[in-house]
């Protein structure tokens, strides 16, 4: 409101201005489903005190190490992830399921602990009560508890807590709020657990008794994982749904259930209707007999694409991108012989690492696309074989001469040719997905604001703004503005019908670029003539 003008002067206001800049999201947050060590489950666990998780940020193969127990030779996520930092990924989502996994409990003591999150880890715990306290709030019902996880070092001290449930220092509270290791099983005991005995000299008190006390042996890892804990339940938020509460991500990576077991067909299209949900893509991996089936025959393999995408269902192809063979890599769990792996959580770094490089446009595929410490596929392909897969929409890895092992293709799964889709090529669907959720974003703002020209002009002005940004970047074929893409929110897109019942409609169209999958070079010998 401008200020009441009631004595000469110069008065100041400030103007909006109408700009309401639109960030554009991150491109490559990749979401991780399987077995780990340790760490927070998607599922409630059976036993007391046990607690729902959530899908869990990590930044790096040492944080991944640090919450969930790094690579498990029954982990074929923990290798994914492992593959994935180091293809240049950054931002990873980390979703644990188990299959009748349990955590270990505490030995024969009043507190009642167990571990925070189900598996033999939880065995290496330790425990120790002491009763030296400085605090005199609480009097005699006040002790220091120390925690160590013996196999990795971890070790939490929470000094002058209580037994009593009105006290701020409650035990349980504290052990919810702020340990990593444990929980309660169930209420606190009347008085305060007895304090462990004084070590013998020269003992850690926490490495033996009668410093500390060890936890019982009962943590189990549980059964290999199944279809169904990868699937889930959507009213518990469970398994696929677990992501529900996620802010973001961009991809999605499935590894096997083992290294011998894959995912079945309902499997996959339910992950692919998720990513469609959520604007992201579904990175596929090759079952394990397409690379038998391959060395018999790979139009089989060309039938087995057809398979999984009628499977999946045509509607949700075009959020997901196979890819074929497997990684053959060493195995620094098992003296690093060479071992196949499922190439996702690789293909996905390659695609965060293109993203940064080039660009959400830019095809991660070609000779950039390099794989790191790949030494074979499980399947070499030749030019004749990838002429067979690629019209079909499976994505071939390959082996060059001086390029070695990359990426040598860039379909989604719709990107068969007989379909003749609109999102044949995996950078421009990328691309699409990214303007819908950056715009989705960027124009909450919008949301009962007046719907009249003075609102459809900062519309025009915001997202313009957006696009010209990109235009200018390259993502974007047309040599001008023009011609690349535009914006359009005025009276021809929302009419008074459409103001009447508060709808507001704003029209963006982009000429994406397409990747150069052919390059055909033509050579013409010139005759010779003679000079005039």
């Amino acid at each position: 409101m401008p200020s009441p003008s009631t004595s000469p002067g110069v008065y100041v206001e400030e103007v909006p201005s109408g700009a309401r800049p639109i960030t554009g999201v991150a491109t490559a947050v990749t979401a991780f489903i399987g077995r780990a060590l340790r760490g927070p489950v998607t599922q409630p666990v059976t036993q007391p005190g046990g607690v729902q998780g959530w899908p869990v940020r990590v930044q790096s193969v040492a944080e991944y190490t640090r919450v969930f127990g790094g690579r498990w030779t029954s982990s074929t996520m923990s290798y994914a992830v492992a593959h994935f930092f180091q293809h240049g990924g950054a931002d990873a989502l980390i979703v644990r399921v188990h299959n009748g996994a349990a955590p270990a409990t505490g030995a024969a003591d009043t507190l009642h602990l167990v571990a925070a999150n189900p598996g033999t880890w939880g065995d290496l715990l330790r425990v120790r009560v002491d009763y030296e306290t400085q605090d005199e709030i609480g009097g005699d019902e006040r002790f220091n508890l120390t925690i160590r996880d013996t196999g990795t070092g971890a070790t939490e001290v929470f000094r002058s807590v209580s037994v009593l449930e009105s006290d701020p220092r409650y035990i349980a509270s504290v052990l919810k709020r702020e340990s990593n290791l444990v929980r309660m099983s169930g209420p606190a005991p009347a008085t305060r657990p007895a304090a462990s005995g004084d070590p013998n000299p020269g003992d850690d008190p926490m490495k033996k008794s009668p410093g500390s006390s060890a936890f019982n042996a009962d943590g189990d890892d549980g059964d290999a994982i199944t279809d169904a804990a990868i699937l889930g339940d959507q009213n518990a938020g469970t398994g696929l749904y677990a992501l529900e509460c996620a802010d973001l991500f961009n991809l999605r990576c499935i590894p096997p259930l083992t290294v011998d077991a894959d995912l079945n067909s309902a499997t996959w299209a339910a992950a692919a209707a998720c990513c469609q949900d959520r604007r992201a893509m579904l990175i596929v991996d090759p079952p394990a007999e397409w690379t038998a089936t391959a060395g018999s025959s790979i139009a089989d393999v060309a039938t087995e694409v057809g398979a999984l995408r009628s499977a999946i269902g045509n509607g949700y192809a075009r959020n997901a991108a196979a890819y074929f063979p497997r990684l053959r890599m060493r195995d620094p769990l098992n003296e690093h012989r060479l071992a196949d792996f499922a190439p996702c959580g690789a293909i996905a770094g390659i695609m965060a690492r293109t993203d940064a490089q080039r660009g959400v446009w830019k095809a991660p595929a070609g000779v950039e696309a390099s794989f790191s410490e790949v030494v074979a596929f499980t399947y070499t392909m030749t030019d004749a074989e990838n002429a067979i897969l690629s019209p079909v929409g499976l994505n071939c890895l390959r082996t060059f001469p001086v390029a070695g092992h990359v990426v040598w293709g860039a379909r989604t799964l719709a990107g068969a040719d007989l379909l003749a889709s609109e999102w044949k090529y995996l950078p421009v669907r990328r691309l699409a997905l990214y303007l819908e959720e950056s715009l989705y974003r960027g124009t909450q703002w919008v949301v009962f604001e007046p719907n009249d020209e003075s609102l459809w002009a900062q519309i025009r002005l915001n997202v313009g703004a957006f696009m010209h940004q990109l235009f200018r970047q390259g993502a974007f074929q047309g040599q001008t503005p023009a011609h690349a893409y535009f914006v359009k929110c005025d009276t021809d897109t929302t009419t008074q019908h459409d103001i009447t019942q508060g709808i507001v409609n704003i029209l963006v169209g982009f000429a994406p670029v397409t990747p150069a999958e052919f390059v055909i070079i033509k050579i013409q010998q010139m005759a010779g003539q003679a000079e005039v």
